[in-house]
């Protein structure tokens, strides 16, 4: 830090990736409600997501931030504290970036990462007989935004309930191992929600999906919530969970264990020749599976 760019230099054996994602005031966070600790952290979470996502470490990120005036003390002392966390948690140091001045608040986050030379896991491996796995429970980031939105009194980060939306952890050591061990022929991070995420990933290897709504781990909700929230529409539409999507060929399903440390690895599908991702609700019922997760073009 302090020249005018970094020298990156990768290790012999290792391949380089790369990776850029805004984080937009009034698209993916409210400035009058998300506090600007979890900002910090949840702007870094984003992108080494999308190194975990292809079996990645982290190494380092540069950092753009336009921000007006107001914002430029105790909003950003607090928003650079959230983000050293994160960058401490992540094994992933700044190596630089810029500053400028905007009305609204921006933030780009471009994240350098490395894997061992041919074990970058892509989406375009997946093939028809595979297995089609989560981590996680999805839908749990979506629960917690929707609390945010409700809710009249200053959020509390301490909320079990906001946490997978506050602070996301990619799945860094989860995506490393699956690369490393070459179990996963396909991968993605589930960042727009599972009925548009899966289908990226069917198109991309030219193959489709048939999932199970009852294998689909959703959000574990209790209280008011389990009868105010529809836990499988939360599972399939909602995004920025950061969990890990993808696919294991039929002679290596053995080898997944049902959990690695706190994450579950769960079965919901197989991938199929058909084009198309479909979804039984139940019984002989199977209904194409409509893409309702985030699109920031949807009208």
């Amino acid at each position: 830090m302090g020249d005018d760019a970094a020298i990156f230099r990768p290790r012999p054996g290792y391949e380089t990736l790369l990776t850029c994602d805004w984080f937009l005031e009034g698209t993916h966070f409210l400035l009058d409600r998300h506090p600007p600790h979890s900002v910090g952290w949840k702007c870094l979470a984003r992108a080494t997501s999308d190194l975990a996502a292809m079996g990645a470490k982290p190494c380092c990120f540069l950092l753009s931030i336009a921000l007006s005036p107001a914002h430029a003390d105790s909003w950003l002392d607090e928003f650079l504290r959230g983000l050293r966390s994160a960058a401490y948690r992540l094994h992933c140091p700044a190596a630089g970036g810029d500053t400028t001045r905007s009305r609204r608040l921006r933030i780009s986050v471009t994240a350098i990462g490395e894997c061992r030379r041919g074990r970058a896991v892509e989406r375009t491996g997946a093939r028809p007989g595979d297995a089609i796995f989560v981590s996680g429970h999805l839908g749990e980031a979506e629960l917690g935004l929707r609390l945010i939105r409700a809710g009249k009194r200053p959020v509390d980060a301490r909320d079990r309930r906001l946490r997978k939306h506050l602070y996301p952890e990619p799945r860094i050591e989860l995506g490393a191992w699956l690369a490393s061990n070459r179990l996963a022929t396909a991968m993605m991070d589930l960042s727009d929600g599972l009925s548009s995420d899966l289908p990226r990933l069917c198109e991309a290897s030219g193959v489709g999906a048939r999932i199970a709504a009852r294998q689909i781990p959703g959000p574990r909700l209790s209280g008011e919530n389990a009868q105010k929230f529809d836990g499988l529409s939360l599972a399939l539409d909602g995004g920025d969970d950061y969990e890990l999507l993808f696919t294991v060929s039929p002679r290596k399903i053995s080898q997944i264990p049902p959990r690695i440390g706190r994450v579950s690895l769960t079965p919901i599908g197989q991938v199929v020749g058909e084009k198309g991702v479909f979804v039984n609700t139940g019984g002989q019922q199977e209904i194409v599976l409509a893409k309702k997760g985030w699109d920031p073009f949807r009208r």
